[in-house]
């Protein structure tokens, strides 16, 4: 299940991006009321996403921050790696933090195993292929 914490930094992304258009650097107070975000999470969170190189800031009164790089060349799969870590609901099955299970017999056969990783390959497949770009534009065709 995704947690608070990454429904909040898509929230924020996806505000960045429907201000794209818009003027220089988004102030904080700003993403936080309007994608409806405590500002105490928000903090960390843009912090995380700005280490990561998905957003640029601006300090001073004129400050906030803004996308790094063009909505669609930031896609949902990214922006959740950076918050929660792997995408894979079981340790033997993830390319980027594997760990054998304690209690598996054998990998190889482990019926387990094998459904998670099809799980982890088809989420990995759609949130990996769907941008910012892409989900606001979901987004404003639903409206």
């Amino acid at each position: 299940m995704l947690t608070q914490r990454s429904r909040y930094a898509l929230r924020a992304m996806l505000f960045l991006t429907q201000q794209q258009s818009a003027t220089g650097p988004v102030p904080m107070n700003r993403i936080a009321t309007e994608a409806n975000v405590p500002r105490k999470f928000l903090e960390l969170i843009l912090a995380d996403l700005r280490e990561a190189g998905f957003l640029l800031s601006t300090r001073g009164k004129m400050g906030g921050y803004r996308l790094a790089r063009p909505p669609h060349l930031i896609s949902l799969g990214e922006i959740i790696r950076v918050i929660e870590g792997p995408l894979a609901l079981v340790p033997c099955v993830s390319r980027t933090a594997y760990r054998p299970c304690n209690d598996c017999k054998d990998e190889a056969s482990c019926a387990i195993r094998h459904a998670m990783a099809r799980v982890r390959d088809e989420t990995a497949r759609i949130l990996d292929g769907t941008s910012l770009a892409d989900a606001v534009a979901e987004e404003l065709a639903a409206a």
